[in-house]
């Protein structure tokens, strides 16, 4: 059985991460549309897969030599290329790059002015960058959590601030995350709709608390995304038939199984 690390995504993993991603995938699939797309941390691939079907031409780039060499084995389209480089190294040619895709990216590293102007670089004139990172304040803060894998986390005056430095046009949207689906909303809307919980002898309000940002951003104007929501009900079924699975093929269930069989068959004779 695969063990998986957190730090990129894989598919064989069926989780509330797999349906946070696949929903952020969904905003980036409204823009590129006969587009050439560059998807930066493609990791193994499955999203710049997606963005093929749609894109002119798709380019998954990933600092991991090993990530780059599944994806090329797992996908095979002719508009998709997968590259070996860095966010402050991209391997692709200046001005060539209508939309450029950066999903839970930035947090990885501290060299943000760096990515930006390479991201900048790669980039058409009046391109679009869709880039999403964890909110500092309600991810790690608020949770009092850590995460190993991330070097410099941001808050979102500071995220807001820092793609205000490069371009001219920004629509932040939030994702939280409620009971198996994915919900993402403009940040101007946070107020505008109420979330409650609660059972038969209390319901309270509570407080929308989304971990990650989304920005898309550029200095041509774009058509601003509608609030959305990821049906994760197909994934979380998809990782409940898995972890059966691993149940009734251990060898503990096997063992005990076995032991119980005989008990089970003579329950079911004198039931008769």
């Amino acid at each position: 059985m695969k063990k998986w690390t957190g730090e990129r995504l894989e598919t064989f993993v069926y989780s509330r991460d797999t349906i946070d991603h696949l929903h952020r995938y969904v905003i980036a699939l409204n823009f590129v549309r006969n587009k050439i797309v560059l998807d930066i941390a493609s990791g193994e691939g499955y999203g710049t897969n997606l963005l093929a079907k749609k894109a002119k031409f798709a380019y998954g780039v990933d600092i991991s030599e090993v990530s780059i060499n599944k994806a090329k084995l797992k996908y095979s389209q002719q508009n998709l290329q997968f590259l070996v480089g860095s966010t402050s190294r991209i391997p692709i040619d200046s001005s060539s790059v209508d939309v450029v895709i950066s999903f839970e990216t930035i947090e990885h590293h501290e060299q943000h002015k760096e990515m930006m102007l390479e991201i900048k670089r790669v980039l058409r004139p009046n391109g679009i960058l869709i880039i999403s990172t964890p909110d500092k304040l309600y991810y790690s803060d608020r949770r009092n959590f850590e995460n190993n894998f991330h070097v410099k986390e941001l808050y979102k005056r500071e995220f807001v601030e820092l793609l205000f430095k490069y371009f001219k046009n920004l629509q932040l949207l939030t994702q939280q995350f409620v009971n198996g689906n994915s919900i993402i909303l403009d940040d101007k809307n946070k107020n505008r709709i109420s979330l409650y919980t609660g059972e038969y002898l209390k319901i309270e309000q509570k407080e929308f608390e989304p971990l990650y940002m989304i920005a898309i951003v550029s200095d041509d104007v774009f058509k601003n995304q509608n609030d959305s929501i990821f049906d994760g009900n197909e994934i979380t079924n998809k990782g409940l038939e898995m972890q059966n699975s691993i149940i009734y093929n251990s060898k503990s269930y096997k063992l005990g199984h076995f032991i119980l069989k005989p008990f089970k068959y003579l329950k079911k004779k004198l039931n008769r």
